[in-house]
């Protein structure tokens, strides 16, 4: 049931003001452009994966899919605005259910994971069913993700209640991207750019490793300290090179599908 977004009270009691109509726009226009450019791109499987972005200036509501919908069905206003409480605060229809109990309580249980994106998308996916690391740091772009990485080694069906959804949060603990083994894969970030940057270099990655793999020939790994150099510059660039991405995508999709932003 829909109810008016409004003055909340957040956590530890704190007053949290009413919702700034145009961040929250500019938002909702960011997570479109991700859920569009991630069907185009091919990183989604069906109506089955969820994108998620808590409402800027608060952190009891986030912006999700609405279930039965393609990524490339997504616009800016069909997104829901829902509270920890599974309530539907804006919007048309419901999330799903998988959605809801793991976005919910990621959101709720870690902050500063003010984007959160799951997806099943095939390289990734296929390196978390293998056994051992699932990234190996033998490529420039797996680099970027050195000690920001976390397993889930115990898959357990379908997330249905906030406790598999509270199991995996402290998974993540402090890492950005969680490979959830025999699933996917969860990556977070401070910023809706940031998640989409991670995510789409995630599967580039993930993608020339498989490729590596299949030559039959051993992987041969970057030297640790330069691993650590590379990973370090990268890291020092990633918000405003993440932002520039994002950027380039809603200007390409502007001129190429603009409906998704409206």
């Amino acid at each position: 049931m829909a109810h008016e977004l409004g003055a909340a009270q957040g956590r530890g009691g704190r007053a949290l003001g009413p919702i700034d109509s145009d961040a929250l726009l500019r938002a909702r226009v960011d997570l479109a452009a991700c859920f569009r450019m991630a069907a185009r791109l091919g990183l989604e499987e069906g109506i089955c994966n969820h994108f998620s972005a808590l409402v800027p200036g608060r952190d009891d509501l986030f912006l999700v899919n609405p279930y039965g919908f393609a990524f490339a069905e997504i616009t800016a206003s069909g997104q829901l605005v829902c509270d920890f409480d599974g309530n539907v605060v804006e919007g048309e229809g419901r999330p799903e259910a998988t959605a809801f109990f793991i976005h919910a309580r990621l959101h709720a249980t870690l902050p500063r994971a003010r984007a959160a994106f799951h997806t099943h998308m095939p390289n990734a996916t296929a390196l978390s069913m293998v056994e051992g690391e699932p990234l190996a740091f033998a490529g420039q772009t797996a680099l970027k993700f050195l000690g920001r990485t976390a397993v889930d080694e115990r898959y357990n069906g379908l997330a249905l209640d906030a406790t598999e959804g509270n199991r995996i949060a402290a998974t993540l603990g402090d890492a950005d991207v969680v490979f959830l083994r025999n699933h996917g894969v969860m990556v977070t970030g401070p910023t809706i750019a940031e998640a989409w940057d991670d995510l789409y270099y995630l599967e580039r990655a993930a993608e020339v490793q498989v490729k590596a793999l299949s030559t039959g020939r051993p992987l041969r790994a970057v030297d640790p300290d330069v691993a650590r150099r590379v990973a370090a510059q990268m890291r020092e660039g990633d918000p405003e090179s993440a932002r520039l991405h994002l950027e380039s995508v809603k200007r390409v999709l502007m001129r190429e599908d603009p409906a998704f932003a409206t």
